[in-house]
């Protein structure tokens, strides 16, 4: 005999969505505010860019950038994972949840590959715009 299953609405989900989205956007902010408090060199300049959270709120991950770029990735994560229990004590006092998540920290790649994206429309605007000044007509990458 086949299990009962809760089924949940369209509208069960996007209200569920919804939280998710707002509790994720509150933990970005709590972070950010604590890491400015933070006397870290090695976190000097780094941004948290996003929090995605289970609905369980057993996890999350943290994104974040940096000026450093990939070669300070290792150091900043070290530091933010010496500072993890600080900022999910942080969460815990200022959202006030029955649960915390235990943090982990990842690089937010979307931010590279956007930066990257860029750079290469960049460097085809400028090989068609010397292309055009030069009157030459090379055969297009079609």
């Amino acid at each position: 005999m086949a299990r009962n299953q809760r089924r949940t609405t369209r509208a069960q989900d996007r209200r569920r969505h919804e939280r998710n989205a707002r509790l994720s956007e509150t933990l970005r902010e709590v972070i950010a505010e604590e890491l400015a408090k933070l006397d870290d060199d090695r976190l000097t300049m780094v941004t948290i860019t996003s929090v995605d959270v289970d609905s369980e709120m057993n996890h999350g991950v943290v994104y974040f950038d940096s000026l450093q770029g990939i070669d300070g990735d290792e150091k900043i994560v070290e530091a933010l994972g010496e500072y993890r229990k600080r900022l999910q004590h942080e969460i815990a006092v200022q959202v006030k949840s029955r649960r915390t998540p235990v943090l982990q920290f990842k690089p937010d790649e979307t931010m590279r590959a956007a930066a990257r994206i860029d750079e290469v429309l960049r460097e085809d605007a400028r090989r068609r715009a010397e292309r055009e000044a030069t009157g030459g007509s090379a055969p297009s990458a079609e």
